[in-house]
């Protein structure tokens, strides 16, 4: 029988992160309420919140990586609100922002988590932020507390052997 790995949303020994743009700071503040909210009701101390400001939502990339290798995070929630505009400068952002939080979960040991809304409107922005569809930073709070807790269940890394060809039939 195979074995199965999951988080639950028990909260891990550990410290969580919340970095939040100010950018569009009207959405990210609710953002940031629905992250604290959730995770202190999925029991992690107020003592163990940390929350990080930067100017925009570009910035929460360099932040995070930072926070991630400093290894005093369980998990680290990226909170952020781009909204589109007139100019192609949504698309930078947004697919920076992406890419940036991508990496930093890619390599980080510890969980990451992306609570950045991309948005066509402010409507569609106030709707995600807690009006309408839930609260996005809720939801990434708890994905993360979820990762967090998976990481910390994942059985320890055992040394494996390498192949080094990768052609089948071909040896090196």
């Amino acid at each position: 029988m195979p074995r199965v790995y999951e988080g639950h949303l028990t909260p891990p020994k550990g410290r969580f992160a919340l970095c939040v743009a100010r950018f569009n700071g009207f959405i990210t503040d609710e953002l940031l309420k629905g992250a604290q909210d959730a995770l202190l009701r999925h029991g992690v101390a107020d003592d163990d919140i940390d929350v990080f400001r930067v100017p925009g939502t570009f910035e929460l990339s360099g932040l995070l990586r930072k926070l991630a290798e400093s290894e005093q995070y369980a998990g680290v929630v990226a909170l952020g609100c781009v909204i589109r505009g007139g100019t192609p400068h949504f698309d930078y952002v947004a697919s920076e922002v992406a890419k940036g939080v991508g990496q930093v979960a890619f390599s980080a040991g510890c969980a990451v988590t992306f609570g950045v809304l991309t948005c066509d409107t402010v409507e569609q922005a106030v709707d995600r932020a807690g009006v309408k569809a839930g609260n996005k930073g809720a939801d990434a709070a708890v994905a993360c507390l979820e990762m967090a807790n998976l990481h910390a269940r994942l059985p320890a890394s055992r040394p494996r052997s390498v192949r080094l060809s990768t052609v089948p039939g071909k040896k090196k």
